[in-house]
């Protein structure tokens, strides 16, 4: 057994031993002949790597009432408001969401009428896979429907096709171009190669989408991964534009805007997965245009977003409706 099983198995045993069984560290390093502080470090690994998860049963009253009204007003399947749990950094709210994401992401993909899943990018993704338990869906594809790489052809970091298809078992499928390319004729040649468009068709077979929300504004991913300049952020902003949706840019009444660098993107347009599962997953206050817009679409049939965004949208909706009454 080599070094790697032999660990997991071990902080597996462990963790069965403290948690089901309720032995101390003391006794668990008994049984199986090791000190206790190997018995820590082998809890700490199962909980770090996910074989050991805490759930909490249910969410705050205040909560459902947010998910019901964002469902009623966007004829959502279903909400899920990730409750506050302090503090303004947005990486509390990003683990917030996961917290929620990662065991509703695990019910779905359990379901054998989900045979392929396609996938998008993002912070808020990529933590609730990290939080997503661990499932056995070997029959399961997962695939891209956008570039994986940056314009400088460097590995996203954010992919998490790699990442689902650990947690699965199930077989992954890159698109293997950039997210933007630089101009319309790179788009059209990437668009132009067979094995960019099989997998093209692949991911638009997908019986399920997971896809994050983008914004324009400099805490967004374009700005931050340096996928666009400051001059095509002026440009996106200077059209309109309020949320990246799939690598295409859109408004605030959810509709595509003139924005040069919608012409660049390499990936499947969000209109055709319009009529499917869309899963869409987003965090903080300061997603709100974006995720307005984004509903405003009509593609996104299920939505997860931390309480404080919840709170925005369910308030910034109930403004629109007085002052159109």
């Amino acid at each position: 057994m080599q070094q790697g099983d032999w660990t997991t198995d071990m902080a597996i045993r462990a963790a069965w031993m403290s948690f089901v069984g309720g032995a101390t560290q003391g006794e668990i390093a008994t049984r199986l002949g090791i000190s206790t502080a190997k018995v820590h470090r082998l809890i700490a690994h199962a909980q770090k790597t996910g074989l050991v998860r805490f759930q909490i049963a249910g969410r705050p009253s205040d909560c459902l009432e947010i998910e019901a009204t964002l469902a009623g007003e966007y004829g959502l399947a279903s909400c899920l408001i990730a409750p506050d749990i302090g503090g303004q950094d947005p990486d509390i709210e990003i683990r917030a969401i996961a917290e929620v994401a990662g065991p509703h992401l695990a019910n779905l993909l359990a379901n054998p009428a989900v045979s392929q899943l396609g996938v998008g990018m993002g912070r808020t993704l990529k933590a609730a896979i990290d939080l997503m338990p661990r499932i056995q869906r070997p029959d399961l594809g997962i695939v891209s429907i956008s570039g994986s790489l940056t314009r400088k052809l460097s590995a996203n970091p954010f992919d998490v096709v790699q990442q689902l298809a650990e947690r699965t078992g199930g077989e992954g499928y890159y698109l293997p171009v950039p997210y933007l390319a630089e101009d319309a004729a790179e788009r059209d040649m990437f668009l132009g190669q067979r094995s960019v468009q099989a997998l093209l068709e692949r991911a638009r077979a997908s019986d399920l989408f997971v896809i994050g929300i983008g914004s324009v504004e400099d805490d967004g991913h374009l700005i931050r991964r340096d996928l666009i300049s400051r001059e095509e952020q002026r440009d996106l902003i200077a059209t309109g534009a309020v949320c990246d949706l799939m690598g295409r840019f859109i408004g605030r009444d959810g509709r595509l805007v003139a924005a040069k660098l919608g012409e660049k993107a390499v990936g499947l347009p969000f209109e055709a997965v319009r009529g499917a599962r869309v899963v869409a997953l987003a965090g903080g206050a300061g997603k709100l245009e974006a995720t307005r817009a984004a509903l405003r679409a009509g593609l996104i049939t299920d939505l997860i977003v931390d309480e404080s965004l919840g709170r925005a949208l369910a308030s910034a909706e109930g403004t629109r409706q007085a002052r159109s009454a």
